[in-house]
């Protein structure tokens, strides 16, 4: 016999402790008494409870069924499962460096047992939501169900690294950062992360080359949100004006600042609307 799948909200509810046990047994297992890894370690870890939190608030915020609230903590819990082993295997945060965490994570879910006992739609509705977390772009989704959940599970993930992201914000901030991506500690940024400023998109992370490129592609990262709420959340939190106090003073930022925060009202005046 197979294991049962569990479909009411009841046996969700009961799973998601298996879940949260699970997890933070898991992520218990690679601590390690070299300090450096478990720098990674930890930020990994409240970064993972914090997600989770937030993709509840937002799901509750969305009024998603409860059902559907409880594959938002789901897919929040385990959205970066997959960090804990890179890291352990390769000692970087890098993707391009190692492997990429988001499919490496769905490795690491496909070896537990307890992901069966979720029907199969909601299954794949998790996996797909992590899967696209990370990428630049969600891409073509099965459903609008399953591109609700990724954009969902993809606000959550932003939200929480702007707050990891704040303390290395400063020119002392270069060499404590965690390690990402790879960057120099210039504060400048670099031209083609300027136009992309003053053009109001976002810029591909994996080009950073200076310290001053790594700020400017988070505060870029307004152009992808999704919901009123994440962003109003984002303002309320204060990332938005710390992020602009530390970018230099170059040709074009004026012009970037300027459009970004005429985006940025507009958006946070607006109602979320959900279609699936």
């Amino acid at each position: 016999m197979g294991i049962p799948e569990i479909k009411e909200m009841s046996g969700v509810k009961e799973l998601l402790k298996e879940m949260h046990s699970w997890m933070d047994a898991y992520m218990k297992s690679f601590h390690t008494d070299d300090e450096e890894v478990m720098q990674g370690i930890r930020i990994k870890e409240l970064h993972t409870g914090y997600v989770t939190s937030i993709a509840v608030q937002l799901a509750k915020h969305l009024q998603l069924s409860e059902h559907d609230a409880q594959l938002a903590e789901i897919m929040g819990l385990f959205h970066d499962v997959g960090r804990f082993r890179q890291y352990s295997l390769y000692k970087t945060f890098n993707d391009a460096e190692s492997e990429d965490h988001a499919d490496l994570g769905l490795k690491v879910l496909s070896e537990l047992d307890f992901m069966k006992k979720l029907a199969p739609g909601d299954e794949a509705l998790v996996r797909f939501a992590i899967g696209r977390h990370n990428k630049k772009e969600i891409g073509p989704a099965p459903s609008e169900k399953a591109l609700l959940f990724a954009k969902l599970l993809r606000d959550a993930d932003k939200l929480d690294i702007y707050r990891v992201l704040s303390p290395f914000l400063g020119p002392e901030g270069a060499d404590k950062a965690p390690k990402f991506i790879a960057s120099d500690a210039s504060q400048l940024v670099s031209p083609d992360f300027i136009e992309a400023f003053k053009e109001g998109r976002q810029a591909d992370y994996r080009k950073l080359r200076t310290h001053g490129d790594r700020k400017l592609v988070r505060l870029l990262w307004v152009y992808d949100i999704n919901f009123s709420w994440t962003l109003r959340e984002i303002v309320k939190r204060g990332y938005i004006d710390r992020i602009i106090h530390y970018l230099p003073d170059q040709p074009g930022m004026a012009e970037g600042i300027a459009r970004l925060r005429a985006y940025v009202e507009k958006r946070c005046s607006q109602m979320d609307e959900v279609k699936c």
